[in-house]
């Protein structure tokens, strides 16, 4: 049997110490902040983790970002996305530590409206959430120059109007429990990237605006929305 050539490569996201960072796949949270989560008409004191998926060409490292087609409602979430150096399945939370490889600021870009349809419908809303450069990500700083602290800022402005702004610690789960859950349902694996959640702030984007993105301690992720 002959071998089948592809010519894929993962995407390759910066890292602070001129390193590359090759993407296996992208997970993500819904409602770990508790104040998105009463945004969202969700309890937070009963929320377990709602976990979905982006593909790794979901994530980019770029100045201006494509408004995607078949959508009118583009929201941003701010996030903090957490970058794996090693893998497994029912990880504990010390063991989730040890397989971090570092931290940056990334945006969930979310199809409001098409995900909402869905959701109606009773259908799956992977396209609201999976669709190309709907992860833009900034510098990753590896884990042994920054962790995570309960009081480090998260925020989101759109040209220039502060939008979200929030602190770690009002994470419903913290970094290692939350992989620690995610890692007893699947198996986790070297270069896999965590967005782990957004705060309350969660509005529609439009062509032509400048998002940018912060979290106290870690690059500045910024880029232009345009017109595809």
């Amino acid at each position: 049997m002959s071998e089948l050539a592809v010519s894929w490569q993962p995407p390759m996201l910066p890292v602070s110490d001129g390193r590359v960072f090759p993407v296996r796949h992208a997970w993500c949270v819904g409602r770990n902040y508790v104040e998105h989560a009463r945004e969202m008409g969700v309890d937070p004191e009963r929320s377990a983790p709602v976990f979905f998926s982006k593909p790794a060409r979901a994530l980019v490292h770029a100045d201006q970002v494509q408004y995607p087609p078949d959508t009118g409602e583009l929201h941003h979430e701010v996030e903090l996305v957490v970058f794996l150096a090693d893998g497994g399945r029912d990880l504990s939370p010390e063991q989730v530590k040890a397989a971090i490889f570092g931290y940056a600021v990334g945006v969930d870009l979310t199809r409001r409206d098409v995900q909402a349809r869905a959701k109606a419908a009773g259908q799956p809303w992977e396209m609201s959430k999976g669709f190309d450069q709907s992860g833009p990500a900034g510098m990753i700083v590896p884990a042994g120059s920054w962790q995570p602290n309960p009081e480090s800022a998260i925020g989101l402005s759109v040209d220039g109007d502060q939008r979200q702004s929030a602190e770690l610690g009002q994470m419903i789960w913290t970094v290692p429990e939350l992989l620690a859950q995610l890692s007893r349902t699947v198996t986790l694996a070297a270069g896999d990237a965590v967005f782990t959640g957004t705060p309350a702030g969660v509005s529609a984007l439009y062509p032509g605006q400048h998002v940018r993105a912060h979290i106290e301690g870690l690059p500045e992720l910024a880029f232009e929305l345009v017109a595809a």
